[in-house]
């Protein structure tokens, strides 16, 4: 089983980062993978999904330095 956030965690944060016009700090990006919604499926379904997307989501234990990866790179 793995959890899939729906949408992807990237989108929501990047949505959240636009609509405020400011950098997120740590804690808020904290704040909105806490917040958001996740679901729990089957590994192949899960899997599934990803291809769909066409991309990986940032892996929520890792969210702050995934975020700042992202936004480096």
């Amino acid at each position: 089983m793995q959890i899939v956030f729906v949408p992807a965690l990237i989108v929501v944060l990047i949505d959240k980062e636009q609509e405020l016009g400011r950098a997120l700090t740590q804690e808020e990006v904290e704040a909105i993978r806490d917040g958001a919604t996740a679901i729990r499926l089957p590994d192949e379904a899960a899997n599934d999904m990803i291809r769909e997307r066409g991309y990986r989501d940032i892996d929520p234990e890792n969210v702050w330095q995934e975020w700042v990866a992202y936004k480096t790179g």
